[in-house]
């Protein structure tokens, strides 16, 4: 019987130590891909920052040590042959007035969708819905001759239309979800009490969604602040154009001044990158609480 207890013992402590060697060995492995994708995702930038202080023949010759001779003249030149000054106030229009308007709507519609009920609320949920499944391709052309026909080509008007409506599609799903969650009892309270739909959404609905108003916000600046397909064929004047069109300047006869070229895409990436060390506790709150709720 001792030895029956031995032996009991002896495989226990076998099994645990299989356990914590099995635990230690997937934690070293889960550590090791995300390093691995981590230094994926780092060095990339790492690599643009250090060659764009470089001049192009110092990059010619070698791409992957750091710069002999660094200097800021590519980021001046780039900065007036790209004319960042007028390009970059238009980006920071576009992409916070955009946003604002698509969190704004989404959470009206949201609201609507998620608690005021009727026979037209399905299919034009629906219709809003299905506009996450068009791509960016399949509209070009008719969002082209829709702007000249309403003869706002050219105009800040036509860029906020557009982004806006290509924003709504899944902010309204998210928006809609995320109000779903919301004690309807909360709403009937408010409207026994006499509070309009209004004040409901004001003091009620918006405060509650700050989460899902924040992965919104995250979603659509970097997007926009990105986008160049669109805003491509909606403006056709400097004045109206934004930072990736300006950097599109870099990938033609100055395809081959890599030193000027890195350094406009650097410019560009700054902002986004700044807005991540800025916010980044409220980003990962705000996907997260958003993806739990949602």
């Amino acid at each position: 019987m001792g030895t029956n207890n031995l032996d009991s013992g002896t495989m226990a402590g076998a099994g645990e130590k299989l356990e914590n060697f099995g635990r230690i060995f997937f934690k070293i492995l889960a550590y090791s891909i995300m390093i691995v994708f981590m230094v994926m995702t780092i060095y990339p930038i790492l690599w643009l920052i250090m060659n764009s202080f470089k001049a192009t023949r110092e990059f010619q010759v070698s791409q992957m040590r750091l710069p002999i001779d660094p200097t800021l003249n590519n980021y001046v030149e780039a900065w007036k042959m790209g004319e960042f000054g007028r390009l970059f106030p238009n980006s920071i229009l576009y992409t916070f007035g955009s946003t604002l308007g698509i969190i704004l709507l989404s959470l009206m519609a949201g609201f609507a969708f998620a608690k005021l009920h009727s026979r037209a609320t399905k299919p034009i949920y629906n219709s809003f819905v299905i506009g996450i499944l068009l791509t960016t391709q399949t509209l070009m052309i008719p969002l082209f001759l829709e702007v000249n026909l309403l003869h706002i080509y050219n105009t800040r008007l036509s860029v906020f239309l557009v982004y806006i409506g290509a924003g709504l599609p899944i902010g309204i799903y998210l928006a809609t979800e995320y109000i779903k969650s919301i004690p309807t009892a909360i709403v009937e309270s408010a409207r026994i009490d006499g509070a309009g739909f209004f004040t409901i959404l004001r003091k009620i609905i918006v405060p509650m969604s700050i989460p899902v108003a924040t992965t919104l916000a995250i979603l659509n600046i970097c997007s926009i602040w990105n986008e160049f397909a669109l805003i491509n064929i909606l403006v056709s004047k400097t004045e109206l154009k934004s930072l990736p069109l300006g950097i599109y300047k870099f990938s033609g006869s100055l395809s081959t001044d890599y030193g000027k070229q890195f350094a406009a895409l650097t410019i560009g990436m700054i902002p986004m990158l700044a807005f991540y060390i800025v916010f980044r506790k409220q980003i990962t709150k705000g996907v997260a609480a958003g993806a739990v709720k949602g």
